[in-house]
């Protein structure tokens, strides 16, 4: 092996090395991926609210192969790591293009960047979901919020608590099918979706696998919300760090072209 190539390698080596032990410090010193950052408000926590994009994520019924990923490189053979990955637009934590069910709406390409950032507002409705799993989210519960807060801001991002992602791991659980193949999970309903709309909201979210609640079979909240211009983020992941005001949220979708969903980051900027 001549000396070019050696000395490549031990710089290669000792690069390596130098990058892990830096990321093993960081690790460290902010663990949970909270790590602070400096922003225009001062200091704030940043959150991910989203689960990991793999296989092993719960996938709706009848999707066939919804993930599947395989090396492309090594650094063994090729001197670096690479995959290629084919995923269904709306699996894992992910964003509803209006496009999903408006012909001519939104594609994720299209929807216009200042609409992925906003004041989240947490509607929480763990205690209801954990009484009726077909609990869908009652205008009074928005009357309330709005009596603590004040009227929900324009441009504001909806997230439903519904504490469904303790969830996450068992996807029998998750989707909760019963003998008849109905899934049983809470989501919005028609008359707070109304609301929302008339408040400004630009987008829903929630810890579920749908905006619509589980055995729904028309999906009213996709026509209606869709219809008006509002993207959806479903299957987020715990919620339960975020106050029900005060937080802000970044939606990060894959930009993909022409799509009617794709993999999302989502994360809460909190003081």
């Amino acid at each position: 092996m001549d000396r070019k190539r050696t000395r490549a390698i031990v710089l290669f080596v000792l690069s390596a090395l130098a990058a892990v032990e830096v990321f093993a410090q960081v690790k460290k010193r902010y663990p949970e991926d909270r790590m602070p950052v400096r922003g225009p408000l001062g200091r704030m926590r940043v959150v991910d609210m989203g689960h990991a994009l793999g296989p092993d994520n719960p996938a709706w019924p009848g999707d066939d192969k919804p993930f599947e990923a395989t090396v492309n490189a090594t650094f063994q053979k090729d001197g670096y790591f690479t995959r290629k990955f084919c995923s269904l637009e709306h699996f894992g934590t992910h964003l509803d293009a209006p496009a999903h069910f408006v012909p001519g709406g939104w594609t994720v390409d299209q929807i216009p960047a200042a609409r992925l950032y906003g004041p989240a507002v947490i509607l929480d409705t763990r205690e209801e979901s954990r009484r009726d799993a077909d609990y869908r989210l009652a205008p009074d519960k928005i009357a309330q919020w709005e009596a603590r807060n004040g009227r929900i801001p324009q441009g504001a991002i909806i997230l439903m608590r519904t504490g469904w992602a303790e969830r996450w791991s068992d996807a029998a659980r998750y989707r909760n099918m019963d003998a008849a193949g109905a899934m049983h999970f809470p989501g919005y309903s028609v008359e707070a979706v109304k609301v929302l709309i008339e408040r400004g909201a630009v987008g829903l979210g929630i810890d579920t696998l749908s905006v619509d609640y589980g055995p729904s079979k028309d999906f009213p909240v996709h026509h209606l919300s869709h219809g008006a211009g509002l993207y959806h983020v479903e299957n987020l992941a715990d919620l339960s760090s975020l106050p029900e005001s005060g937080a802000w949220l970044v939606v990060a979708p894959i930009k993909l072209e022409g799509g009617s969903g794709g993999p999302a980051r989502v994360l809460a900027l909190l003081p």
